[in-house]
C-alpha cells in the first residue's frame, strides 16, 4: 500500500524537494500551498515523471481555521495520511517594535500554530494506528536568540521544543516525530524574509540536499537532523550554549546586519 505524505508548503523550496523525493518512491502526496499555479504544476510533473497521485489544496496556512479545514478535505476524500511533513513557514527581518504588526502575526499563525494544530488533528490517527511519521521543519536559528528577527527565530524554538516534546510522549508508539534543524537554504524564503542580505545568508545550502537529509531523518524516525550547515557555523551552533548570553546575543545581531 502506499504511503500518502502531506506536505504543507509544497509548491516550491525544500518542500517541493520533498514533494520530489517521496514521489520518487512511487508514494501518493497531498500538497498544500497557497500558490495554486505552483501547485498545479507540480501536480502535473510529478504524475507525470512517477506516475503517483498528488491530491492538491490550496490553502492559506495565515487563517486560523486552515487546518481544520485541510483534515476535514482529507478526511471527506477518504485520503489515509502516513506522513505529516509540516514545512510551510516564513521569516522576517527587522526590529520588533518597528516591524508591522500583521506581519509577525501572520508569521506565528503559520509557524506555529499551523503546524500544531495540523499535528493535533493528525497524531491521534496515526496514535490509532499504531504507525505515522511527522517532520516538523525548524531552524538551526531555534538554538539560539535572534534579535532582529525575535519573532522568527522564538517561533522556530518553539517548533524544535514541541517536536522534541511530542518524540518524548511517543516513546511508546510506532509513531515517530523527527525535528529538521536547516541551516540557510538557497530558496525564496531568504529573498521574501530579506535574510538573503544577511551575513548568515554567505553561503546557502542547496534545498535538495536539505530535504533529502530531513527525509532520511523522519524515515529513521531520528530525534531531529541539523542540516546544511557549513563546518564553522555547526561549530558556532555547538559552543553556543557555551558563551555568555550577552556575548551570543551581540554576536547573532552583528550576523543579522546586511
Amino acid at each position: 500500500m502506499k504511503n500518502t505524505a502531506l506536505i504543507t508548503g509544497a509548491a516550491g523550496g525544500i518542500g517541493k524537494e520533498f514533494a520530489k523525493i517521496h514521489a520518487s518512491k512511487g508514494e501518493n502526496i497531498v500538497a498544500v500551498d497557497l500558490n495554486a499555479e505552483g501547485l498545479e504544476k507540480l501536480q502535473k510533473e510529478l504524475e507525470k515523471q512517477f506516475g503517483i497521485k498528488v491530491y492538491t489544496i490550496v490553502k492559506n496556512l495565515t487563517e486560523s481555521t486552515a487546518a481544520e479545514e485541510i483534515y476535514q478535505e482529507i478526511t471527506n476524500q477518504n485520503i489515509q495520511i502516513d506522513y505529516l511533513i509540516n514545512n510551510a513557514g516564513f521569516g522576517g527581518i527587522g526590529k520588533f517594535h518597528e516591524r508591522p504588526w500583521e506581519k509577525d502575526w501572520a508569521m506565528i499563525q503559520v509557524n506555529v500554530l499551523a503546524l500544531t494544530a495540523l499535528t493535533r488533528y493528525f497524531l491521534p490517527d496515526f496514535i490509532a494506528r499504531n504507525s505515522g511519521k511527522i517532520l516538523n521543519v525548524s531552524s538551526t536559528v531555534s538554538l539560539v536568540p535572534g534579535p532582529l528577527q525575535a519573532v522568527y527565530f522564538a517561533s522556530k524554538a518553539y517548533v524544535t521544543s514541541f517536536s522534541h516534546s511530542l518524540y518524548g510522549e511517543l516513546t511508546d508508539t510506532n509513531v515517530t516525530v523527527t525535528a529538521l534543524l536547516p541551516g540557510a537554504t538557497r530558496t525564496n524564503f531568504g529573498d521574501t524574509s530579506g535574510m538573503n542580505k544577511t551575513n548568515i545568508y554567505k553561503k546557502p545550502a542547496k534545498a535538495s540536499d536539505v530535504a533529502k537529509d530531513g527525509y532520511n531523518a523522519m524515515m529513521k524516525g531520528a530525534l531531529q537532523v541539523i542540516a546544511g550547515l557549513p563546518f564553522a557555523q555547526r561549530v558556532e551552533i555547538a559552543l553556543a550554549p557555551l558563551m555568555p548570553k550577552k556575548v551570543l546575543i551581540n554576536r547573532i545581531k552583528r550576523e543579522q546586519m546586511h
